[in-house]
């Protein structure tokens, strides 16, 4: 190819990401994570699966209603009810609003999930796709396991969905299964020998799980996909999926060869990263492409020596290009407000003023505790004071002793609905008997899964935050975080916030039925 093309991007964080275990959003976070999204210029965002949930319905519903530039994406199964529910939050949307609807066409989904024959797949495809079209000229059909699909059956439907009104086509490998070069040939395949393949724009959507998503994408686009479905950090159902991030600095950094261009605003990829990572507690390994912490760190002489004489000898992108500040935030306990808020706007959070008051003030007690202030603080202070859900339970005081020969002892002070209750509880570390002192205290019956702990900056001074997940006696799972200087607070604060956020979901639960 000589002419470089435009490949759009589909992001679907929203949807299939949040189908990652531990990933699970709230409206408000979607909403927050789906403004990121605009800033970052995703040609698609696609919110949700509106029947699978009134809280997915109604996030759907808000971002359609609030988000301008990006076309709004809902998923539904080919069937009727999913498709009036799909549109009825997407309508806010009007000409933007997308109706994603799919079904499986692999032998192995037709006879063990489905138990339906090839004809009735079909049928269920067109009558699917015809339907969405009568809200909208913008459908996009998936062929569910389509590289598992017996190639002629594939390019049947593909065929029938496209005169049924389908502008956009997935050939989506759900399962993480085919390489590079099979995949190449699925889509020349399908370009070859379905008539009517250019009225549509095909698209890919590939999960990880043998490490190949984004090669794959790629491959793809070189066979002649122009959309490509991913997701920020590449999180996704079991081994994720497509990282966007990967998949559009490839496309950025070798166009000698791949000579496409996206219209991501790559500079909002770290923000982008690290607000989701803020949201959901799942962080990125160290030395993931593109966002982890050592994606631009040289330890080695030989690279030092390198970069100190040009950069290019070891980094084929620029940190700056994908957001990275390279720069301490220069700010301590004598900055103003308006640093402070300005520099909070740069990171990508647009907070309202009681928001801005809470988070400055945390930012203060901070500075007064720490010699440098680091973007990375500035993320858990907004994590720990903003995105908060309201507090049934608060944390007044506490006090741990603990050593080499005495047992350790949490002595807790907690707010609950209103009045300050306190315990002395021992246990096996500082840790186990903060959180058994909480627990009594609060009288919960909820089962601890997971305990993280990490430092947000290096240095002795630096904030711990830790994560915590717990599980409900019914089942249901929250995350809860929290960050401060002394790790053993941090990690009630984490406990405290898993707590509430089990409260409000249980809340919730209880008004939709």
């Amino acid at each position: 190819m000589s002419q470089k093309e435009n490949i759009i991007i589909f992001d679907t964080t929203l949807r299939d990401g949040e189908q990652s275990p531990g990933a699970s959003m709230n409206i408000e976070e979607k909403v927050r994570i789906a403004h990121q999204l605009e800033r970052l210029n995703v040609d698609v965002i696609e919110a949700g699966f509106p029947i699978a949930s009134d809280g997915d319905y109604e996030a759907v519903k808000k971002i359609a209603q609030t988000i301008k530039k990006p076309q709004i994406a809902g998923l539904s199964r080919s069937s009727n009810m999913d498709i009036d529910r799909a549109w009825d939050a997407l309508k806010y949307a009007g000409d933007r609003g997308r109706i994603h609807t799919f079904i499986a066409t692999s032998d192995i989904h037709m006879k063990y999930k489905l138990k339906m024959s090839e004809q009735e797949v079909l049928d269920a495809a067109v009558a699917a796709v015809t339907r969405a079209s009568g809200y909208t000229p913008n459908v996009e059909f998936s062929a569910e396991d389509a590289v598992r699909t017996k190639l002629p059956f594939l390019a049947k439907v593909i065929k029938a969905v496209i005169e049924a009104g389908a502008t956009t086509v997935n050939i989506p490998d759900t399962v993480g299964y085919t390489i590079p070069s099979e995949y190449y040939d699925i889509i020349s395949y399908l370009k070859k020998n379905v008539s009517n393949i250019e009225q549509a724009i095909i698209s890919v959507h590939c999960h990880n799980d043998l490490g190949l998503a984004v090669a794959n994408s790629l491959a793809a686009v070189q066979a002649g996909a122009r959309q490509l479905e991913c997701t920020i950090n590449g999180i996704g159902e079991r081994a994720g999926n497509c990282s966007l991030e990967e998949a559009v600095m490839t496309l950025r950094t070798r166009r000698d060869i791949l000579p496409y261009t996206t219209n991501v605003v790559s500079e909002q990829i770290t923000p982008a990263s690290k607000l989701l990572s803020t949201i959901t507690g799942i962080h990125v390994q160290p030395n993931k492409a593109i966002v982890g912490t050592n994606a631009f760190a040289h330890e080695a002489g030989i690279h030092q020596h390198g970069v100190m004489m040009d950069k290019s000898t070891y980094e084929i992108m620029t940190p700056e290009s994908v957001g990275l500040n390279q720069n301490k935030l220069v700010l301590g306990k004598h900055s103003g407000r308006h640093a402070f808020i300005d520099r909070l706007n740069q990171l990508g959070y647009n907070l309202s003023r009681e928001e801005n008051q809470k988070a400055f003030v945390r930012f203060k007690t901070l500075a007064d505790m720490k010699k440098e202030i680091f973007d990375e603080d500035l993320d858990a202070i907004v994590a720990d004071e903003v995105l908060r859900v309201p507090e049934i339970y608060k944390l007044e005081q506490m006090n741990v002793s603990s050593g080499s020969f005495a047992a350790p002892t949490a002595t807790v002070a907690m707010e609950i609905n209103g009045k300050i209750k306190r315990a002395a509880v021992m246990g096996d570390g500082p840790v186990d008997a903060t959180f058994k002192a909480i627990k009594k205290l609060s009288k919960s019956k909820a089962t601890l899964l997971n305990f993280s702990v990490g430092a947000i900056t290096g240095g002795t001074d630096a904030q711990g935050e830790c994560s915590v997940r717990l599980r409900s006696a019914e089942g249901r799972e929250v995350l809860g975080q929290g960050a401060h200087p002394d790790i053993i607070v941090a990690s009630a604060k984490a406990y405290i916030n898993a707590l509430n956020n089990l409260a409000v979901a249980e809340k919730r639960s209880h008004t939709n039925i």
